[in-house]
């Protein structure tokens, strides 16, 4: 599809549409991507948008009931305990060259522990083909945060070839389908929203088991529309921080995803707290989540983040693709 659009210069708009296409992909990538040993945790060493892949992964793990392991998230320089205590890692950068990454990839090195690297190029591959660790090249995409179905696919295909994990290739192609015929749909509802949250400032809201579509949509609002955006979730989110809106500081919108399978109080807590936020002056919006398998609520719900995120650029006039703060630390930081 042409992009017709002059602000978004990359075409994010046609990445968005095909993103559930990645899924297939990276299962396929990491078919024969296989090690020794009896793991009982994967850790994930990875930053920014390479990272967030195994946040979802860690929630469809923990709800699907189909997990024999615990995943651990590391985003700094140094490896966790658990990468040492019976765990696979896999070091996740899509640029190749995260050097907080690269630390841990040298760590895991120095004391031979299992390692799987995922990278689009860069330094990882360079050390992985050199010396030998079992590595996914993973497709060029516009930026790392874009390549989530590439990253989830191929994670989840090497714990099942692991055995550390009952869910099945087919089952996720299938429901990767489902979500190619919804993604253009939830296109107009996401325009929409954009525009009531023009000037300010958003506050996505979820359950627990889906914190991770909270702080991806968080993200992508940082990393598309170039504003602040912040996240919480239920029930924590009543004993404390609801409490701040007795004085709110600005202008906010709160946005709650509610999963109408969830747990009934909370599912009563999200509309109770939108009323009283919506008395407060405080704009409340809460978005029915899709039915369904947890895959197909979780990516459902990220892909209209997807398009929240993408139409609040516009309304700003930034093309959401650039991250040029972020590059400019890089360099700073060199």
């Amino acid at each position: 599809m042409e992009n017709k659009n002059e602000i978004d210069k990359s075409n994010l708009r046609q990445v968005i549409l095909d993103s559930p296409k990645q899924f297939a992909v990276g299962l396929e990538l990491a078919k024969n991507i296989k090690i020794p040993g009896n793991f009982k945790n994967v850790v994930v060493s990875g930053m920014g948008g390479s990272a967030l892949p195994a946040d979802i992964l860690r929630d469809f793990l923990d709800n699907s009931q189909n997990s024999k392991i615990e995943i651990f998230q590391n985003r700094t320089y140094a490896l966790p305990k658990e990468a040492y205590d019976n765990a696979v890692n896999f070091i996740v950068s899509y640029s190749g060259n995260t050097e907080e990454t690269l630390s841990c990839l040298d760590e895991t090195l120095k004391n031979n522990l299992p390692t799987i690297c995922f990278a689009n190029g860069g330094k990882v591959l360079e050390i992985a083909k050199a010396k030998n660790i079992p590595h996914i090249t993973i497709p060029e995409c516009v930026q790392p945060r874009y390549a989530t179905g590439y990253f989830f696919g191929a994670m989840l295909q090497v714990l099942i070839n692991l055995g550390l994990t009952n869910n099945s290739y087919s089952d996720i192609l299938e429901n990767s389908k489902k979500l190619e015929e919804k993604a253009i749909n939830f296109e107009p509802k996401g325009q929409a929203i954009a525009k009531k949250m023009v000037n300010a400032t958003p506050i996505i809201y979820t359950s627990d088991k889906f914190r991770s579509v909270g702080m991806v949509v968080k993200i992508k609002i940082n990393e598309n529309a170039k504003t602040p955006a912040f996240y919480n979730f239920y029930p924590e989110l009543s004993h404390n921080e609801m409490l701040g809106f007795t004085l709110p500081q600005g202008n906010f919108y709160i946005l709650a995803f509610l999963d109408k399978n969830d747990h009934p109080q909370i599912i009563k807590r999200i509309k109770i707290t939108a009323d009283l936020y919506m008395k407060k002056g405080i704009p409340t919006e809460v978005i029915e989540m899709e039915s369904g398998n947890y895959f197909e609520t979780i990516f459902s719900a990220l892909i209209m983040g997807d398009w929240i995120s993408y139409y609040l650029a516009l309304e700003y006039g930034q093309d959401p693709t650039p991250v040029d703060m972020v590059e400019e630390l890089k360099k700073l930081l060199t």
